[in-house]
């Protein structure tokens, strides 16, 4: 059967040139997978029966810089950086993997049988020639497409002794594609859960980045859990695994978190509010005390602090995986202040400024789709819609810039200098006087002018120039005013 595939030009030029040269040529992996399933592919990858130093001979704008083959052959004419470099491998055949990560030997073959069999899934070992249109499929890997299954090629615990990053892989994958994982390989990732201490913290981080950054982050995150895989991961996480919280959840601290971070996907929000939404709570379990309300037993768990421990946590975590520093910084922030629009009754404008200055201008607004998530998490409906829009008033208004002398293009130093004046309440009173032609002709905001203004204010008597004065603040007042009630009319509160 033909499979007449979209194939980008700058890929095709890649395969027409090998072919062309009496090379074999296929598009390998991922990317058939995802053609196989309607998906635009992430990544284009080509293997072929030519040796390394006879493609960087053939293309030009190549460059082999590692020890396993692959070439990068450059794309210089795209627009897409996803297509500017595209790896190019000769068939592969691997001796045995001493690190559980690497092949001891690589070996190129010239049959593309030998190197789909060291693939690591039946849906990654397919082969695809762009000339013919056709697939090679070897491991019955189109059947395992059709029925949503994740199956290793030949057994699973070798391929996992192989390389124990396939064992995350299996479940980013399950995640991602909403596939099931076959009993068989189900059984082997459970037999060598182990592997995963031999295998970077940079390598785990990325698989775990995939997943969270997957459509579905609640099923995947669950499944590292059921298959012993977590405690290699984020130990931390498993402890919240039963922590019953108050009546305002309808879920203990685990599944708060799950559906916490799965509504940050859900919204298609970015890594570090769907990281903050994981974390943000993961110190309930060690902060929570019983209180007593009443008599007898009634009373309600308090967690308190648990922000202040869970940023201390989060820091430790996202560092043992060698996340960024800015995004360790951010997360952490944002884990540590969760807690501020939760006391909805309670917020003042000052309250909001103090907030903005402890999170930074630029994180303000990823900490309001924080309490999004949470909120969705505890199992609440959505959140109400007046509330919501007061706080983003507040934070709008919170963040306006105040209407001051200081937004003039001259300052008292200034006026004193042109002047030849000392200081005293005259100067006050001069830039007062300015800012209210300012603010009725903001044109009027050059240095040249208000230098010239200056000198001829400098010369009235201090008992008018004063009066010139209070009516500059009390039109201040007024404008200020008036941009607080755009700002509340905007998002229709009072």
């Amino acid at each position: 059967m033909k499979n007449d595939f979209i194939i980008p030009k700058e890929v095709t030029r890649i395969t027409d040139t090998l072919e062309n040269a009496n090379f074999e040529a296929f598009l390998v992996g991922g990317c058939v997978r995802d053609l196989l399933l309607g998906r635009e592919p992430k990544d284009w990858d080509i293997t072929t029966n030519a040796t390394p130093e006879q493609l960087t001979a053939l293309f030009t704008d190549s460059f082999y810089e590692n020890t396993f083959g692959t070439v990068g052959i450059v794309n210089r004419e795209t627009e897409l950086d996803s297509l500017k470099t595209v790896e190019v491998t000769p068939y592969r055949l691997e001796s045995t993997y001493s690190d559980n990560r690497h092949p001891d030997k690589v070996e190129f073959s010239t049959h593309i049988e030998d190197d789909l069999k060291r693939r690591d899934f039946t849906v990654n070992a397919l082969a695809y020639s762009v000339s013919k249109k056709e697939v090679v499929d070897l491991y019955n890997g189109q059947q395992d497409l059709k029925d949503r299954i994740i199956r290793t090629v030949g057994k699973a615990s070798e391929r996992f002794q192989e390389d124990g990053l396939r064992i995350l892989r299996a479940v980013r994958f399950f995640t991602e594609l909403g596939f099931d994982i076959s009993s068989d390989t189900e059984k082997g990732i459970i037999e060598n859960t182990h592997l995963l201490k031999n295998i970077s913290k940079e390598r785990i981080r990325d698989e775990f980045t995939k997943l969270v950054m997957s459509p579905q982050p609640m099923s995947g995150i669950n499944a590292l859990r059921k298959l012993g895989l977590l405690q290699y991961i984020v130990p931390e996480l498993e402890k919240a695994v039963g922590i019953e919280q108050n009546q305002a959840h309808a879920y203990d601290v685990w599944e708060h978190l799950l559906r916490s971070v799965q509504c940050g996907a859900d919204k298609n929000y970015p890594l570090d509010i769907r990281l903050t939404a994981l974390f943000h709570d993961i110190s309930k379990p060690e902060t929570r005390r019983w209180v007593k309300t009443g008599s007898g037993n009634t009373g309600q768990w308090t967690f308190y602090g648990h922000e202040v421990v869970g940023a201390r946590i989060t820091r430790k975590i996202l560092t043992n995986l060698r996340y960024p520093t800015k995004l360790i910084d951010k997360v952490t922030t944002m884990v540590r202040w969760h807690m501020f629009f939760s006391d909805t009754e309670h917020i003042t404008l000052s309250a909001v400024r103090r907030m903005i200055v402890n999170v930074g201008r630029d994180n303000i607004w990823d900490l309001m789709n924080v309490r999004i998530c949470d909120r969705i998490g505890t199992g609440r409906p959505k959140e109400d819609p007046y509330r919501l829009r007061k706080y983003h008033a507040m934070i709008d208004e919170a963040m306006r810039d105040p209407i001051s002398v200081g937004m003039l293009n001259i300052h008292g130093k200034r006026i004193m200098e042109i002047t030849d004046t000392r200081p005293g309440p005259k100067i006050g009173f001069i830039l007062h006087a300015l800012l209210e032609e300012v603010l009725d002709d903001p044109l009027k905001n050059t240095k040249e002018y208000l230098e010239n203004r200056s000198k001829e204010l400098i010369q009235i008597e201090e008992r008018e120039l004063q009066a010139l004065g209070e009516k500059g603040k009390q039109l201040k007042e007024e404008v200020d005013e008036g941009e607080i009630k755009k700002i509340r009319s905007k998002h229709w509160v009072k």
